[in-house]
């Protein structure tokens, strides 16, 4: 099992949904309000104004799946949030020990 994690922008959320429920077997997914910056060489600062609000609202998109379903789920979410420019956010993956569900403590 894997945790899919991405930082992406607000904006993109209905193309990440429609997306993310277009691959079979969709597992579900998990949205956080996060902030952030991006790293300071990264970008040119051209005004005081951007020097004190360099946080951007962005969203934390969390999927526990199966390892075969990493590929599909992290191509969507590149494919959906991608715009081209700086900002657009990260994807990485994590390994997942064990899973069990609250419900019925079935571990999954």
């Amino acid at each position: 099992m894997k945790e899919i994690r991405a930082i992406v922008r607000p904006n993109r959320l209905d193309r990440l949904r429609e997306a993310l429920r277009a691959i079979p077997n969709f597992p579900g997914v998990t949205i956080f309000k996060a902030e952030g910056f991006t790293a300071p060489a990264a970008v040119d600062k051209r005004t005081v104004k951007d020097e004190l609000t360099d946080f951007t609202g962005k969203l934390m998109v969390c999927v526990l799946a199966s390892d075969e379903m990493v590929d599909p789920i992290r191509n969507a979410i590149i494919e959906a949030c991608s715009t081209g420019a700086i900002g657009d956010g990260l994807v990485w993956t994590v390994d997942i020990g064990n899973i069990h569900r609250i419900r019925d403590r079935a571990q999954l």
